[in-house]
């Protein structure tokens, strides 16, 4: 039986040239490269430069994935953009990059579920496509969170940095059993815990941009189970397994956490995708910056079964299970 999948032609990423890393955090405040390691998995982190927005780096990662995909700007007519730290509080940083590579046609607008929200963007992206109503998506996460970053507190600053990663998805007419694409996404909120893990400002409430505030050891609690959760239910929707998928792409948040989700699902560690030591948490644009690598340096490879989960502020999380 055939029907409309939306499949990957490209993916692309961009990560600021300036590298920070933990001695360099060690030399400011009270911590050190071993504390780190021992609690996150981090080395380093990048950081934009000033000047450099959200836009400028979701900008240069859409680039790059069109140039994967073989395809120009003016093919697009969707771009959804996930992203906690937009340009400006409106328009959307979306249309901003919309503008940028030219295009004058379709929709450009923002999703914010902060670390999930990759996966929200693709499940969005993934219903418009199957829909019809229109044909070749970038789904993008973006994210500068330095910006946001309370440098004194070393609970939080030592976690996250910047970055960016895209996906080109077209409406493709496969089949259904064996074909390529977005075989199913699975989208969960509960806003009990947004006090866990949120920024302090806002537009309504404070009218200032505000700082980033973590219960770390709440949200550490939660994770494993509610990553786990979104990813049986995965499994289930598709008669897949832990033992059927080729690779498991994680958000990149914290080791620990990764290797406590992969144990209890029962993946095989030389399947996890890793990327944190590289980059630390880069919230939404996590996710395709470590697909990107793993795309690029040959483990993933086309026909290839890959599982996407993250877990972010809301709490909000969710997987995807793709046929790449």
């Amino acid at each position: 039986m055939s029907g409309i999948r939306s499949v990957a032609r490209g993916i692309g990423s961009y990560l600021p040239a300036n590298v920070v890393t933990n001695a360099d955090l060690a030399a400011r405040i009270d911590t050190s490269d071993e504390w780190i390691v021992q609690r996150t998995g981090i080395r380093q982190r990048h950081v934009a430069a000033p000047g450099e927005f959200t836009s400028h780096l979701g900008l240069k990662a859409a680039e790059r994935a069109l140039a994967a995909a073989g395809l120009a700007a003016a093919d697009i007519d969707l771009i959804v953009l996930a992203t906690s730290t937009p340009d400006q509080t409106f328009p959307a940083t979306s249309a901003t990059i919309q503008a940028e590579l030219g295009i004058t046609r379709g929709a450009a607008f923002d999703v914010q579920a902060v670390c999930s929200g990759f996966v929200f963007a693709l499940a969005t992206a993934d219903a418009y496509l199957k829909t019809g109503a229109f044909q070749r998506a970038l789904v993008i996460g973006a994210e500068t969170f330095s910006r946001i970053l309370d440098w004194e507190d070393r609970g939080t600053c030592v976690l996250f940095g910047d970055g960016a990663g895209a996906v080109v998805l077209e409406a493709v007419e496969t089949d259904a059993a064996k074909g390529r694409g977005v075989l199913t996404t699975h989208l969960r909120t509960d806003g009990r815990h947004r006090t866990k893990l949120y920024v302090d400002g806002g537009p309504s409430s404070t009218g200032t941009v505000g700082h980033l505030r973590m219960e770390g050891r709440e949200v550490f609690k939660h994770a494993v189970g509610m990553i786990t959760d979104v990813i049986v239910d995965a499994f289930a929707a598709t008669g897949e397994s832990a033992e059927s998928i080729d690779w498991f792409v994680p958000h990149q948040a914290n080791r620990r956490i990764i290797d406590a989700s992969a144990q209890k699902l029962g993946i095989a560690p030389e399947k996890v995708v890793t990327t944190v030591a590289l980059h630390g948490n880069t919230s939404a644009a996590s996710i395709p910056l470590a697909l990107d690598l793993a795309v690029r340096d040959g483990r993933v490879k086309p026909g290839d079964l890959v599982l996407l989960e993250a877990m972010g502020g809301g709490f909000t999380w969710g997987s995807a299970l793709v046929r790449w």
